[in-house]
């Protein structure tokens, strides 16, 4: 009797051994799932590899990225609930960089690339270089003189765009603050799926670089008397 007692208390301690690797499993399936979705996300403005770090730890996503590319880099930060895909998307905002998912809840990070996308029937990219830069600084001038707060002329900037072949803006890169939080976030903001008048042609360098200057220069873009100025 004894025996048997004994015998099946090893047997019931070998049963609870499956259950307890079972328990395991699923935390261990359960994460990719948990990762879907919302997560509290306070990451303020700062160099981007701390920022990621910072994601990391708040979303549990594993982040595979070679340190000279993020470096140099900043983010405008990230607040708010968000699922982690579209958090970081928010944190990459601006930064030139886009993710590439190894699985679901690990990333890599590369430049951006224009998308090849097809024109509109009848219609054929017809400019030079040249003219086409003309034509990115028209649209861009009007498109921040829409509002007094990226208004050219009291600050300093250096943006970067990536424009598809039927002359929108597919990506964005601020390359030096403005000194101002809240314009940076404008300027990046204002730049999304921005149409330029005409398609881009297939010589065009990429990225374009956009140079804003201050009224102390002697060259910034001026906006015409009413054009699209809000707050007047």
């Amino acid at each position: 009797m004894q025996q048997g007692r004994a015998g099946g208390r090893r047997g019931r301690g070998l049963t609870r051994a499956p259950l307890g690797w079972l328990m395991v499993l699923l935390c261990l399936l359960a994460g990719p799932i948990q990762a879907v979705g919302l997560v509290d996300l306070d990451i303020a403005p700062q160099e981007l590899t701390t920022a990621l770090e910072q994601f990391s730890r708040a979303t549990g996503m594993a982040v595979l990225v070679d340190h000279q590319l993020s470096s140099q880099r900043h983010t405008l930060g990230v607040q708010g609930q968000f699922t982690p895909s579209e958090g970081l998307r928010v944190l990459l905002s601006g930064t030139g960089l886009a993710a590439h998912y190894a699985r679901a809840d690990a990333f890599t990070l590369q430049p951006v690339r224009v998308r090849e996308v097809p024109l509109p029937p009848g219609v054929t990219p017809g400019l030079s270089d040249s003219n086409y830069a003309a034509a990115i600084q028209a649209v861009i001038q009007r498109n921040l003189c829409r509002s007094p707060l990226t208004r050219p002329g009291s600050f300093r900037a250096v943006l970067q765009v990536w424009i598809g072949r039927d002359g929108v803006v597919q990506h964005s890169r601020l390359v030096s603050s403005t000194g101002d939080l809240m314009r940076d976030k404008a300027l990046v903001n204002s730049l999304q799926n921005l149409r330029i008048d005409r398609p881009a042609p297939s010589s065009l360098r990429q990225p374009v670089t956009l140079l804003l200057l201050p009224d102390l220069s002697g060259r910034s873009m001026e906006c015409i008397a009413g054009e699209g100025v809000s707050g007047r």
